[in-house]
């Protein structure tokens, strides 16, 4: 699978969270997360693992009882059934990978 740069498609997540899958596989999938100052996404946890990159901007990421502030150009793996959540302190954009494939994530 190959994807051009593109602008459209991003949907809603929650309040002032955007996002849009890039590319999936058989076993992992690709999503661009645009986040503005202020999101808050609450604690949660999901049976995928999920690996990220900070692209631009600033968060602070909880991670079961470790708190990280994330900056552009770090990376976290949050392992599948830990719960996390996010806080935004600066608008961002982030790139995550899940293992397995979210399907509620497939376009």
């Amino acid at each position: 699978m190959f994807l051009k740069k593109s602008f459209a498609g991003y949907l809603p997540a929650i309040d002032k969270i955007d996002m849009k899958t890039l590319v999936y596989g058989e076993k992992t999938l690709m999503s661009e997360f645009h986040l503005r100052k202020g999101a808050l996404l609450p604690r949660h946890s999901h049976p995928h693992e999920q690996t990220g990159y900070l692209l631009t901007g600033k968060m602070e990421m909880t991670i079961g009882n470790e708190t990280f502030t994330v900056e552009s150009g770090d990376s976290w793996c949050i392992p599948g059934q830990i719960e996390h959540n996010v806080r935004v302190l600066e608008d961002s954009i982030a790139v995550e990978v899940f293992s397995p494939v979210r399907e509620d994530y497939l376009p």
